[in-house]
């Protein structure tokens, strides 16, 4: 009987980029980081770059200096996909606005809606305030009037205004045709 040629397979897996971003989270240059694990600047270097792999214990080592665990660098990053078409739609107020969510609903971070607003659609008559940390708001086309202290901003296509949550405020479409503005939000921190 002749026996399956079996090969191992080998595949590389890019860590170093993982690697990077954790020492400078950490604020370490890479010779601090690489001075910490007892190597040198140039291996770590070549590390991050994935031109080399480190050995098993200089992986565990560097990850202690950077206190990271090692099973975080394998790890698939978290996605989430949302298709215009099934974000879900919310009501956050006003009329002739369509608004849908376009961030995962798992997500906490921080929420982004987009909204299409017809000719005349406004906020409320009376500033409200939504509960975040931050407002961002960009205008992809069209214009958007928001009045913040008694002060009207105008949006035009391109324009970002950035502003505290909890902050009242109010808006309306003043372009002729539709508005579509991406919101953002940044929850409070719990």
């Amino acid at each position: 009987m002749k026996s399956l040629p079996v090969q191992g397979v080998r595949e590389n897996v890019a860590i170093g980029a993982r690697l990077r971003n954790a020492r400078l989270a950490r604020r370490y240059t890479l010779e601090q980081a690489a001075q910490l694990a007892g190597m040198t600047k140039g291996f770590l270097s070549r590390v991050e770059r994935d031109l080399t792999s480190p050995s098993v214990a200089s992986l565990v080592t560097l990850c202690q200096v950077l206190q990271i665990e090692v099973g975080s660098l394998f790890e698939a990053p978290r996605t989430s996909l949302i298709k215009l078409a099934d974000a879900p739609v919310v009501d956050m107020g006003g009329t002739g606005i369509d608004e849908r969510l376009v961030t995962g609903r798992q997500e906490r971070s921080v929420q982004m809606l987009r909204a299409v607003i017809q000719p005349g659609g406004a906020g409320d008559a009376e500033p409200y305030a939504i509960d975040c940390e931050l407002e961002i708001w960009h205008v992809v086309s069209g214009a958007l009037d928001v009045t913040l202290h008694d002060a009207t901003h105008r949006l035009e296509a391109g324009d970002t205004l950035t502003f505290p949550g909890r902050e009242p405020h109010t808006w309306r479409n003043a372009a002729d045709g539709e508005s579509v503005v991406i919101f953002t939000l940044i929850p409070v921190a719990r």
